[in-house]
Order: structure tokens, then sequence, then C-alpha cells
């Protein structure tokens, strides 16, 4: 008898149809009942990332899903992060640690060592668990990529995993999407699709029963419900196409900016503030004048030198600092922390051609970007407000003035006593290398007063607390509108299949 973990494939008719948010809800579901369940996505391109307890880096959306499983995170459960440096290279993390950087012919080139990798890994979680929920990763009928893919149909596959596709009716074109992506497929491909979801449907339900049965009907398979959009709980996004069109949120008060860097980095900072009522968040690409927003935000970034040029090149350096000269308030995270210094140093080409490149000057510090690249899951003091984030980032920075921001008290799990991060005099500028800020209440607060909202109310469930509570809402949003008694009848005839 076979004693290994069952596993669910969640592919996708293309990127950001919503397969993440199917695999999460899955994973919270079957967790309810009982099982013990592990997320799995064996190559993730992405540069929102974040720290396991071992100090580890993977794929956010992942990090999400075992939170949503109730299960700590682990490097397995993404094998393979792609964090993408240019249009055409990434930086390979390969088990949580960086291994080299490459475009994509010399990433297909070591695709035998990479199987391997990645199918060790599932094997490694299906001894520990009850149940693995895979996500594939972008559509999963590339046609010039299929002979290529590690993540999609051929580690379903090797899986002896059922797969669900999942198509977005919001895009338009939905019929297309789900005969074409089939259409696309050899006839084993083929089979290997069990069944359909349709995902972000806005409007009546009634009114696409006939195209759900058009769809069974034409594909010979199971449509598994139709998930309506939802507006009052949110699930961490994995790609920035969720804020390429991201608009203030949450009425007409105060409004905080976040610069929509092109390689912007980690943006899930920002989504508790996000769900703050009375506060807007707005991401701007295009430069414009800052004076009406309360505060500022450069965020992560996974090509600080690259980002700093782009800043001068599409007229942001100018609004910056002229924001800055008037008293408002910005605050640097990671990436946007060395841009707020007066140099980034890269003497080694660790982001791409080696040399330097000036800074905003806005804080007296100094960066050298420089192997090997830290990461650790950091508890801080913020005066008498702890908070937990974490750290992902290469080289060091320099404070040559000004005065630290945080305490440091551990940095994965062990005792230090360190400094964090760099404030101006006045405390209107800001920079830490933490990301996850915003989880804990107490720092949200402080932040907020100091650029003077205080009397925004932020709640004690923020930020962890909030998103697992947004888990069980997703969870029932499924229950309701998903067949998941026929999501579990796949899993069972998997069961069955591999006991007989």
């Amino acid at each position: 008898m076979d004693t290994r973990a069952a596993c669910i494939a969640v592919l996708g008719t293309g990127s950001d149809v919503g397969k993440s948010v199917v695999a999460t809800a899955l994973c919270r579901i079957f967790a309810r009942r009982g099982l013990r369940v592990a997320p799995f996505k064996a190559q993730n391109m992405s540069n929102n990332s974040g720290v396991t307890p071992e100090g580890l880096e993977m794929g956010r959306a992942q990090i999400v899903q075992a939170e949503a499983a109730r299960v700590a995170p682990h490097v397995d459960m993404n094998p393979i992060l792609l964090k993408p440096t240019s249009d055409v290279g990434a930086q390979v993390v390969v088990l949580g640690r960086p291994l080299f950087d490459a475009q994509a012919k010399e990433y297909y080139r070591r695709k035998e060592v990479l199987w391997s990798e990645v199918c060790a890994a599932l094997d490694r979680l299906r001894r520990q668990y009850d149940l693995i929920v895979m996500e594939g990763a972008g559509s999963c009928a590339e046609v010039n990529l299929l002979e290529k893919d590690i993540v999609n149909l051929p580690m379903a596959a090797y899986a002896q995993a059922p797969a669900i596709l999942v198509a977005d009716i919001h895009r338009g074109g939905v019929f297309a999407q789900v005969v074409g992506t089939l259409a696309c497929l050899d006839d084993e491909r083929r089979k290997q699709i069990r069944g359909v979801i349709i995902n972000r449907f806005r409007g009546d339900l009634d009114l696409f029963k006939d195209g759900v049965t058009w769809i069974a009907g034409r594909t010979g398979l199971p449509v598994y419900g139709v998930l309506p959009w939802f507006h009052d709980f949110a699930i961490e996004a994995e790609d920035a196409v969720a804020i390429e069109q991201q608009a203030a949120v949450n009425g007409d008060g105060p409004c905080v900016a976040v610069i929509r860097l092109p390689h912007i980095a980690n943006f899930t900072d920002f989504d508790p503030l996000m769900r703050l009522p009375g506060l807007g968040v707005v991401y701007l690409e295009k430069a414009r004048d800052l004076q009406p927003f309360q505060a500022v935000i450069l965020p992560g970034s996974k090509n600080t030198r690259g980002d700093l040029h782009w800043l001068a090149e599409v007229g942001w350096r100018g609004p910056l600092l002229a924001y800055a000269r008037s008293g408002g308030h910005l605050l640097g995270i990671c990436g946007g922390y060395q841009m707020l210094g007066r140099a980034v140093h890269d003497p080694e080409g660790v982001e791409g051609l080696p040399g330097s490149s000036e800074g905003l000057d806005l804080l007296p510090v100094e960066t050298e970007l420089k192997a090997p690249k830290t990461t650790t899951r950091t508890r801080f003091f913020w005066g008498d407000a702890s908070g937990e984030g974490y750290e992902i980032h290469m080289g060091q920075t320099r404070r040559l003035g000004g005065r630290p921001l945080f305490a440091v008290q551990a940095r994965n799990q062990s005792a230090c006593r360190d400094r964090d991060g760099c404030a101006s005099d006045d405390g209107r500028i800001l920079g830490t290398y933490l990301h996850g800020l915003f989880d804990a209440p107490g720092i949200t607060r402080r932040w907020l007063a100091g650029i003077g909202l205080g009397h925004i109310n932020v709640s004690d469930a923020h930020g962890p607390m909030a998103r697992d509570q947004a888990y069980d809402r997703l969870a029932e949003h499924a229950l309701r509108h998903l067949d998941i008694a026929g999501v579990e009848n796949l899993i069972e005839a998997y069961r069955g299949t591999k006991r007989r």
C-alpha cells in the first residue's frame, strides 16, 4: 500500500487567474477537516518572498498557503524561487538559498538537476503530510515551454495528481481560455485535467448557468463551481499584476503613496495598511506632485541601482526631494532604504554591471551590495512597541549619522542586541531593512502617529490575526460556491488507485 500523501494540482489558463487563491482555500478547507495539509509549488517566479523559521527564503504565496493550512512554512513547499532582476534574468533560489543568476536559456540547461530537486522536495512532503495542494505557474499550456516545464502538468504527472483548471472570467474570453488551453495540449496531457473552476465572477450567478453547461458539454469535464469576486476580505497577491491598476482605497480621507518601482519586491508589506478604515493607499508609477499625500513609501526592490536610475529617468527624483524639503514623511523599506541613502555601491556586480549609483541623499547612510544574502526572521522594538518581521537583502548599509530606528532583539531565534535602520534627526525620513512592519499593531500605530494619523484605529486583530480570519472567510466562500465534495472525490479516487 502506498502511504504517501495524496496530491491535487491547481493549474491555470494564465497568470493571475486565481490559482493561488483556490489553492489557499483548499488548504484551509482540508486543514479544518483535520488533515495534515501542505502547499507545494515546484517553481515560483516572484519578487514577493518571505523567510522560514529556519532562516531560508521561499515564495510568499506558499507562506500564505502554509498559514492557511496551519503549518510552518518550509522551503520544500517552494523548492525553486526565481526572483527577476531584469526583463531577461533572475536570481535562482534553490531550497531557500540563492545559487546563481541566470537568463532563461541557462536556467533551462540545468533542468535535469532542478527537476531532481523539486521531485525530492515533493517526496519529502508526501512522507510528512496527508494531502499536498499543488499549484501551477502561469498557463499550463505554453506550447513553446511544455518540454521544459517542471511545475505544471509534468509535476502533476510525477505526483499522479488530478489537475483542476482555473480560468478568470473577469478578464473576458473565459470559454476560449478553457477550450483553448485544452486544445493546446496533447491527449496524454489533456487527460490530466479533471475539472474546471471559473474564478472572479461578477453579477447574477444564475445568468452563467448556461455557460457552465456549455463548458461541461464542450470539454467533457465537470465544472466544480463558479467563484464570485469577493470584497469583504483580502488574500495576499503573488504577482505584481495585482497592483498594476491599484487605485486609492478606503474613501476620500488621508492617503499614503507607494512608489511602484519596476522591480518592486514584497509589496505585500502594505496589505495591512490597505485594510485600515479611513486610510487610502495608492501605487504611483508616473511622476507627480506628492504634496497631497500624508506619507510616501519607497518599497523593496530586486534591483536597487536599476530602480534608482529609473527614478531619475522618469522624473521622480525631483518630486521626492521636494516632498522631503517641504516637511513630508518618507519611509524606505529594504531596497527603498538603500535608495534614501547617499550612494549604493556594487563592486562585484551583484545586481548587474559593477559600479556605484548616487542615492537620494535623504538619510546619512551608504550601502555596499555583496554576498552572502541576509535572510532572517527578526524580532524588534520601536520604543515600547514590538514586532516580528523578516529581512531579505544583499549587502550591508553603514549609518554615518542620524540615529538607529529599531532595536533588534533576535534574528532566526538567536538573541542579539543590534540596531536596524536609520531615522533623520527630525524623524520624518525613516529607513529599515525589515519587511512585515505593519503586521504588528503597535508598530503600525506608532508609524501612523508619527505621520499625523494617530486617530486611525488599528485593531489588535491586525496582521497575522487578520490574515487568519481571512483564510476562514475564503474557505466559507469556497464552500458556498464550489463543489468541494467533487474535489474530495478526485482525491479519494487517487487514493483508491494507489492502494490497489
